[in-house]
């Protein structure tokens, strides 16, 4: 099990978690970003600081946002996750595009 970024942080990217994660597991993608489920260590560092709280242990994940923890995983397989930041998993990818609120 690992680490899972949901729906929340989709068009938010504020990447504090980026920055706590000490294997460098988090990737980014177009609209949100991804945790790589074989290089987390379950360490947990990155939960308290996203702002959003978007990030969840993968058997927690709300049952509304079940199909992150497969984005998650499936974003990495056939390579297109760690060398393509400009693409999403298909489940994020059709979310709707959220509008900045300013502050």
């Amino acid at each position: 099990m690992s680490y899972v970024i949901a729906q929340p942080c989709v068009d938010v990217k504020d990447k504090a978690c980026i920055n706590e994660c000490p294997v460098d597991c988090i990737y980014e993608g177009a609209r949100s970003l991804y945790i790589h489920p074989s290089e987390c260590v379950d360490c947990g560092a990155c939960d308290p600081v996203c702002p959003v709280e978007a990030i969840y242990f993968s058997e927690d994940v709300p049952d509304e946002w079940a199909d992150y923890v497969r984005a998650n995983a499936e974003f990495f397989d056939d390579g297109p996750g760690r060398s393509l930041p400009d693409t999403d998993h298909p489940v994020i990818a059709a979310e709707p595009a959220r509008v900045p609120v300013p502050n």
